[in-house]
């Protein structure tokens, strides 16, 4: 993977269609295999003419130099760096009285967790993912990989201190819940009756000790057979299914 503070190269055929469909004007140029046959990417071809976004044909050597040994399938895509959205800025649109629950990750360190979250979010309905500046894993091309191209779907919004977000959520109304082994109420038992924050912790120590002390709720996902805990990104996934199905009842 090569990156840069403005741009990033995404690989693979369904990430750069996803992301062809949905955020075609961040989408620079595509780099293609040149012994690919033209057939084999049709729907990728078609979508760039209609966007007027540059193809060169390239040798396979030089898809390796932007993106390391990973499987390109043949195509490479230059966009533009992911916006995120100022907090304040986002807080200020969030309309409470529709109860909606947003996903906070205190310091997600692995890409492929950050971009199943994402994706995850994006199909439960989740109105929004807060991210810390510091201490987080970056949006690159392995996120996008792993969203499936679904990064641009939900506004993802990057703040400068967690606690004091999650404080200023709270002067909004929204009661905050978070994922934790020891919690003292199962996820099962989640209310979705108000605005609800969910915070998902780092994949080793989870949430921090000063993070947790600001919850409303601390949830736990029933464990049997002596497993400890879930990946956080299948964790998160729970949740945000839990919260969409109590919705939907």
């Amino acid at each position: 993977m090569t990156e840069s503070d403005t741009n990033i190269y995404v690989y693979g055929r369904n990430s750069i269609i996803e992301a062809l469909r949905n955020e075609a004007e961040r989408m620079q140029k595509i780099f293609v295999r040149d012994s690919l046959h033209d057939s084999q990417l049709s729907e990728i071809f078609d979508l760039a003419s209609q966007h007027r976004i540059p193809i060169s044909h390239v040798p396979g050597s030089k898809l390796n130099d932007l993106v390391g040994s990973v499987n390109d399938q043949g195509v490479v895509a230059l966009m533009s760096q992911i916006s995120y959205q100022d907090f304040g800025s986002w807080l200020d649109t969030v309309d409470t009285s529709d109860y909606p629950a947003v996903l906070l990750l205190d310091e997600i360190e692995d890409p492929g967790n950050l971009g199943a979250m994402l994706r995850t979010a994006a199909a439960a309905g989740i109105s929004a993912v807060l991210v810390p500046k510091h201490r987080q894993a970056p949006i690159n091309a392995t996120v996008h990989k792993t969203s499936a191209g679904t990064v641009g779907r939900i506004p993802i919004v990057r703040v400068g201190n967690l606690n004091q977000s999650i404080m200023k959520l709270k002067d909004e109304g929204f009661w905050i819940g978070g994922l934790d082994m020891d919690g003292d109420q199962e996820l099962w038992d989640l209310e979705v009756d108000r605005p609800l924050a969910f915070v998902v912790g780092n994949e080793g120590s989870g949430i921090s000790q000063k993070t947790l002390e600001h919850c409303d709720y601390k949830f736990r996902i029933p464990m049997e057979n002596n497993v400890e805990s879930l990946n956080a990104s299948v964790s998160a996934a729970l949740l945000c299914y839990e919260w969409k199905r109590k919705v939907q009842s």
